[in-house]
């Protein structure tokens, strides 16, 4: 069981991430008038698979605080490799 929280916790740290990246490239469309509506979609959409995630680890036995990239000072190659490999999927 803790092996699927980990699981879980690991994706959902994944998807925060990306979800930031994903705010940065929205304002930074918005800022120039373009239309920002794919990176405002796409983070949206990461905020139900979280949504979903975090119900998941809660059946699972979860409690404990999830990890937040926001508050991170620094992220490692591997999640930033990850995080590539994610964005490169969807």
């Amino acid at each position: 069981m803790d092996n699927r929280i980990n699981e879980i916790r690991r994706k959902i740290s994944l998807l925060r991430a990306r979800m930031i990246e994903l705010e940065g490239l929205a304002r930074g469309q918005a800022g120039q008038n373009i239309d920002c509506s794919e990176a405002a979609n796409e983070q949206l959409a990461a905020r139900r698979e979280i949504a979903r995630l975090i119900g998941e680890w809660k059946a699972a036995g979860g409690g404990d605080r999830l990890p937040d990239p926001a508050n991170s000072k620094r992220v490692s190659k591997q999640a930033q490799l990850r995080l590539r490999v994610m964005s490169a999927r969807a």
